[in-house]
This record gives structure tokens, sequence and C-alpha cells, in this order.
């Protein structure tokens, strides 16, 4: 047990500690039920359901841990979760003769502060014992995401621990519907063909092409043969040869391709978004119950998200040449038919701004969010030299988003 001293001003009786499955999972998951995820002080909020494991958003990374703020007077008022991995610094390699430059790295995420033990003191003091944890394990830059509308978050990180904004990627969200609306071919991808890889010929494309992108994981071996990763999957022209293998695809491929792989989160958590105007919810069980008294006329019925709800997550997201956004369309397109058949209810993915994928991505902007990366040095000295500080780097055109944090 590690104890933070306070600073004046702040909560005395809180001590930071690392989490005890058996003494504290049920206080944990009351915690997590009585905060929000977002923004703050609007009516809509989302709020997550761990389904009984409050480690499942990092217990599948090479390395976590899990902190708790526990005070004398009301028991569990916080906790946090970190996680320390090896990831691709971005494009700053491909100058370097070659060479991919990868830092070690953590990652916040999940933390929560009891609403009644807020702008105590006890969110920092978290961030902290994290950090410390960080430069013991060997990370040389720690990172969060956070919603780039919450203002207490961005404030905490930037203001008070020494973060910068550094990446503000989009959150793209799309409804699984039962009926989904008609689209003119060009836009539902019917120009293209899906072929889905073995595990290993993912893993050779993601390192061929995609190990320059910022984030990237070293261990993407790991992510893709984890059982929530639901398999990957290759858009190609329709009228492109038959498929042979993953070498004969890289010494010559299609002028326009993209790739795409799905992971699993309905299993790991559920989402469930509270606090919608009424006329919403009406809306939504209207176009359910047209839908199921006549579903000869397919009536795009709009799922329920105001009960708790899983979701399948696109990653690896990327492709090449003039029509990759078509192709990256057919592929969200076959991730929201498996996520159907598999009871998800919505279909997510992360994109950076600049990345030309993006246009491919159906989502509906109201269920999205601007989604804002921090970062920070936690090491002294630099591991590589030829980097520099990444902190100050210039953003590339697009970004991986490791699904076993998400």
């Amino acid at each position: 047990m590690v104890a933070v001293t306070p600073e004046a001003g702040e909560t005395t009786d809180v001590t930071v500690r690392e989490f005890d499955g058996d003494r504290d999972g049920a206080a944990v998951e009351r915690l997590e039920s009585a905060c929000e995820v977002g923004p703050s002080g609007g009516k809509m909020c989302l709020f997550t359901d761990l389904l009984g494991d409050p480690l499942c958003r990092v217990r599948h990374s090479p390395a976590y841990l899990m902190l708790v703020a526990e005070a004398a007077s009301a028991g569990i008022v916080g906790v946090v979760r970190g996680c320390v991995k090896t990831v691709s610094c971005g494009g700053q390699g491909q100058a370097q003769g070659g060479n991919l430059i990868f830092a070690k790295v953590g990652y916040l995420l999940g933390l929560r502060v009891s609403p009644a033990h807020r702008r105590c003191g006890v969110a920092r003091r978290l961030v902290e014992r994290m950090e410390e944890w960080f430069r013991r394990a060997g990370a040389e830059y720690a990172y969060v995401a956070t919603d780039a509308g919450n203002e207490p978050s961005v404030r905490l990180f930037t203001a008070r621990c020494g973060y910068a904004k550094f990446r503000a990627p989009s959150l793209l969200v799309h409804p699984v519907f039962r009926h989904d609306l008609s689209a003119p071919p060009s836009r539902r991808g019917r120009g293209a063909r899906v072929v889905e890889l073995s595990r290993g010929d993912a893993e050779v494309l993601y390192r061929r092409r995609f190990a320059g992108v910022e984030f990237f994981p070293r261990d993407i071996d790991a992510v893709l043969s984890n059982p929530l990763s639901l398999g990957t999957f290759l858009a190609i022209p329709a009228g492109s040869p038959p498929w042979q293998d993953i070498e004969a695809f890289l010494a010559s491929p299609p002028e326009s391709w993209a790739v795409a792989s799905v992971w699993n989160s309905k299993d790991a958590f559920r989402l469930e978004v509270r606090g919608a105007p009424r006329l919403w919810r009406a809306a939504a069980r209207a176009t359910r119950a047209a839908d199921a008294a006549a579903p000869w006329l397919r009536i795009p019925s709009v799922p329920d998200l105001f009960a708790p709800f899983g979701m399948h997550l696109v990653y690896g997201l990327g492709g090449d040449g003039p029509a990759a956004p078509a192709m990256a369309r057919a592929l969200c397109r076959h991730a929201h038919d498996m996520a159907r058949r598999a009871g998800a209810r919505v279909v997510a993915a992360e994109v950076v701004a600049d990345d030309p994928i993006r246009a491919g991505v159906p989502h509906w902007p109201r269920l999205g969010a601007e989604d804002l990366w921090c970062i920070k040095r936690v090491a002294e000295g630099y591991g590589d030299g030829a980097l520099g500080d990444w902190t100050k780097s210039p953003p590339g055109a697009s970004i991986f988003v490791d699904p076993r944090e998400f």
C-alpha cells in the first residue's frame, strides 16, 4: 500500500493503493455505475458496465496496473487503470534509413472519481501514482485519451498534471440496424470484394505497411491472436484476380485497397446512454415496433441504446489508392453485418481528421465524440536520440488505435 501525501487544501483521508479484486470489486462496480463518460454538464451521458471485471480494459495488455483511492470515511472514491507497451512513434523513423523508431509508453484510462469527492485532489493523486509505476516499468512517455468536450478532465491533465495536447482523433459510431437504409452502390462499397486474412497474413500486412503509423503496437501479433479479435479483412476491387497470398498481394497490390480488423468489445464491457430526451426514446421505440410489425417493409429500426448494449470496434483501418474510402466502406459494412449477427448494437472506429480513409466510415455524428490525446514525458533523456522529443512532433496522416485499451 502506498499513501500519497496531500497538498494544502486537499482531502487528507484518502489512500491510494493497488486494486484488490476480492476486496474492491463490488465497490468499484458501484463507483463506475455512478460516473458518466464524456462531456460534463450535458443531459445525455454514456455509462459503462464492466460486466463484473474491473480489469477488462487493461488485462489484455503486456503489463497493467489498477489503482484505487480509498477514503477512511467513504470507502472507494476513485479508480484509474494503466498499461505499458511499446509503440511506433510515427513517420520520424522513415527518415532514418528506413529504421522505425519505437518508444515504451504508459497509457492512462478509466479514471473515475466519485461525484462527492471531485475537486479534492483525488484524480491528480491517482494520476501521479500511476506515473510512478510507468517510470519503474521503463516508460518514456505517458498519454491519455479524453473527450475534448470534458473540460474538467482536459484541465486536470493539461493544467495540473503537465500533459500537452497531442492528437485529436474522432470516434465515429454507427448503430447496427436490423434493416439499414439503402444507399447508392458507390457509397455501399459494392465495387469491392472482401477477403478474410489469416492471422499470419494480417500480421505481415500490418508490419510491412503500417508499422510507421503512430501508436502502432510492436506486439501486433498478440493483438491479432487475442480471442476478442474477430478477424482481419482486406477489401480489393471486385474485378481483382483471385486471391493468392499476402506476398503476392504486396508484390503487386491493386490501385486501391483497404484493410481492417474487428474487435469484440461486447464481451468485455457494455455501454448505456442515459438522459436522452423522451422524444428520442419514443422515436427509437416506434421504429423498432414498426419494423417488428412489418418486417417486409425493411424499416431501418434504431436499436435500443438506452439499455446496456454491446459494441464492435473496427481497428487497424487503413489503405491506399483513390478508391480506398470506398474499400473502407465495404469493410465497415462487413463489420456491421458481423455485429448484427453477434447482437452488438453499434460499430465504432477512431480516425484522425486528415486520414483520407475517414470519408468511407459510416457514422452518426450525434453518437460519436471528438477525442483529445494528451502526452507527457515521464523519463529523463531519450531512448532513441534520433526521435528527440515525441511530444513536439507534428501529427501524421493516421493513427493506430489499440483495441485492448479502448
